[in-house]
């Protein structure tokens, strides 16, 4: 009962991370788009743990690449997005020893963003280092201009994950479920 249950959650989250990906964007002139997939991303680390939770954010995540025309992407996003969730989760449950709550989730969302941040920089170094001739210096050049978009995709995520993380927290508490 308890793994059916789990499957479904992962199943639920990793839909709703694909939806508010691909779905809610907004474009950039870096060829990108912010969305607010990464605040569901975080969520599901945070409720689902480490295993579930980073399944849901990597499959989610990494389908909307799929369907979104980012192919190149996607292997990257699906490692990337789940370990955003093990991060998250992981650090969620270290902080709170030492900070309150709410310090602890604002600490562990920027580290698990900018982990986010600092893994797409390095897959677009790579990507274009292999298309532009080899030239490391030009491909990171050309990759930073992803860096404040990207960061700014993190600053929702985690802003959004402070706003749903305590809501949820709180039924699934009040509905006697014990998930985070």
């Amino acid at each position: 009962m308890e793994r059916t249950k789990n499957m479904i959650f992962t199943s639920l989250f990793g839909a709703l991370i694909f939806c508010a990906t691909y779905f809610i964007k907004i474009q950039t002139p870096a060829f990108g788009y912010i969305h607010p997939g990464d605040g569901l991303v975080l969520l599901s680390g945070a409720l689902l743990g480490p295993l579930y939770g980073g399944f849901a954010a990597g499959m989610g995540s990494m389908l909307s690449d799929l369907l979104g025309g980012y192919v190149t992407y996607a292997p990257a996003t699906f490692v990337i997005k789940a370990l955003c969730a093990v991060i998250f989760y992981c650090l969620i449950y270290v902080f709170p020893k030492r900070l309150n709550n709410h310090l602890s989730m604002l600490l562990s969302g920027i580290v698990a963003e900018l982990f986010m941040c600092l893994s797409y920089f390095a897959y677009d170094v790579f990507l274009l280092s292999n298309t532009s001739g080899g030239s490391l210096s030009a491909a990171m050049a050309a990759s930073v201009s992803d860096i404040p978009f990207n960061l700014i995709q993190g600053v929702f995520g985690v802003i959004i994950v402070s706003i749903l993380y305590p809501l949820c927290h709180r039924i699934l508490l009040t509905n006697g479920e014990n998930r985070c």
